[in-house]
């Protein structure tokens, strides 16, 4: 098995990946940061760093048919500037400590990321130019363990931004902000036969449940099942947190 899995393990992480992937084809988000908290609580949750981008990458091209026109470029163009700079920074200090400590500074992250999403933060205009770089550094960051998304999305939805844009930005922004990280991942030894093999056993689970989300399946609206996420991404760090501490 992948990384040394164990079956228990692996039902735990099929269960996850199904669960993210619906939570991500529903609400648009969430989707590496519900199963790398999942994975921390069964093994080093650096393992799933690169297997989440090639399930990520998988999706978002999946999601990006007719996105083009909306794409705000120069957003993207700032923020994978921002991100060239913070994803190598980040990958130094997460590679050079231990299993207990990355899974703390994971779990630690995800849960500030929680409640700033769950502040609904708001500014009185969109945000153009050197911030997004700002915001690009803190995703490369942030994607050092596989979780570059969240403080962008939480940076968008901030801000008073047309829903079309702040889709296919993102939908654009991410598989570009992959692309440039998988070799640092190689580089930085968080890719290996193993993580071909989890993405190969991951990928049609990830896809089904990505899928059924998009179907709307709930009467609940996108925003008010972006809460309900939150608070399951907030428990599964919690219980990250717990098993680091102890």
């Amino acid at each position: 098995m992948p990384f040394d899995l164990g079956p228990l393990a692996l039902i735990w992480l099929a269960v996850a990946c199904l669960v993210a992937g619906f939570v991500r084809g529903y609400s648009g988000f969430g989707f590496s940061a519900l199963l790398i908290a999942a994975s921390s609580l069964v093994t080093n949750p650096l393992n799933f760093v690169a297997v989440v981008v090639v399930l990520e990458t998988v999706m978002s091209l999946q999601a990006a048919k007719g996105a083009g026109p909306d794409v705000d470029w120069r957003r993207v163009g700032w923020l994978l500037g921002g991100a060239a700079i913070g994803l190598p920074l980040g990958l130094w200090i997460l590679t050079g400590v231990s299993e207990d400590t990355a899974r703390a500074v994971i779990s630690g992250y995800v849960l500030l990321m929680c409640v700033v999403l769950l502040a609904g933060w708001r500014l009185a205009a969109e945000v153009k130019g050197v911030p997004n770089g700002v915001a690009g550094v803190i995703s490369g960051l942030a994607n050092a363990p596989g979780m570059g998304g969240l403080p962008v999305a939480a940076f968008f939805a901030a801000q008073p931004m047309p829903a079309a844009v702040f889709r296919a930005t993102l939908i654009a922004y991410f598989p570009l902000l992959d692309l440039y990280s998988a070799p640092l991942y190689w580089l930085a030894g968080l890719v290996s036969w193993d993580t071909l093999w989890a993405s190969a056993i991951a990928l049609p689970v990830t896809l089904l449940g990505n899928w059924l989300g998009g179907r709307h399946f709930f009467g609940t609206d996108p925003q008010d099942f972006r809460r309900i996420a939150i608070g399951l991404l907030a428990g599964l760090a919690v219980l990250g947190l717990g098993k680091a501490l102890v």
